[in-house]
C-alpha cells in the first residue's frame, strides 16, 4: 500500500491572531532577537519556546568571525533547556527574524541542523513540539509537529 506524507498547518496572516495567552511566547522571541548577535550576516533571529510548566526559555543566533562557530537560535534554547532543564518538555518553539538576507513577506523556515535539533528534542521528549514560524510581515504558520519539517529526519523514532 503506498502512503502519502501531508503537509498540514495552518496560515495566520498576522501573529496577533494567535490566542491572547500566545502572544507573550511570540513577544519573547521578538526580544530575545533583539539581543542576538549578528555583526557579519545581520540577520537577527530569535525563538521562545514554551516549557509545559509554562515557563519560557530564549535564544537568539550568536555568530562568529571564526565561520562556523556560531550557533542559531532554535540551537541556543533548545540546547538551553535540554541542559537546564532535561526533565521538562518543550510545547511550542516560536522562530521570528529580521534582516535583509529574506524579503519581509517571504516565509521563515528553520535551517537543516536546526531543524534536526529540533527533530531530536521531539524524539527525547516523546511528544511533539509545536511550531510557529513567523515573518517579517508577521504572516504566521504553525505547524504541529517538527515532523512536518523533517518529514525523513535522521534517527526518527517517535510517531
Amino acid at each position: 500500500m503506498k502512503e502519502r506524507f501531508e503537509f498540514n498547518y495552518d496560515l495566520l496572516s498576522n501573529w496577533k491572531e494567535l490566542p491572547i495567552e500566545e502572544h507573550v511566547l511570540v513577544e519573547q522571541a521578538y526580544a530575545a532577537m533583539e539581543n542576538a548577535y549578528a555583526p557579519y550576516s545581520e540577520f537577527k533571529v530569535g525563538a521562545c519556546a514554551k516549557m509545559d510548566d509554562g515557563s519560557f526559555v530564549l535564544g537568539n543566533n550568536q555568530e562568529n568571525a571564526a565561520f562556523p562557530s556560531g550557533i542559531c537560535a532554535e540551537r541556543v534554547a533548545l540546547f538551553y533547556a535540554g541542559a537546564n532543564f532535561p526533565n521538562k518538555k518543550v510545547i511550542t518553539l516560536c522562530i521570528v527574524a529580521k534582516g535583509d538576507l529574506m524579503p519581509a513577506s517571504q516565509l521563515l523556515s528553520p535551517c537543516g541542523g536546526c531543524r534536526q535539533v529540533m527533530l531530536e528534542s521531539e524524539n527525547r521528549q516523546k511528544q511533539p513540539i509545536r511550531v510557529l514560524l513567523v515573518n517579517q510581515d508577521g504572516r504566521t504558520m504553525i505547524l504541529d509537529s517538527v515532523i512536518q519539517l523533517l518529514p525523513f529526519g535522521f534517527g526518527r523514532i517517535f510517531d
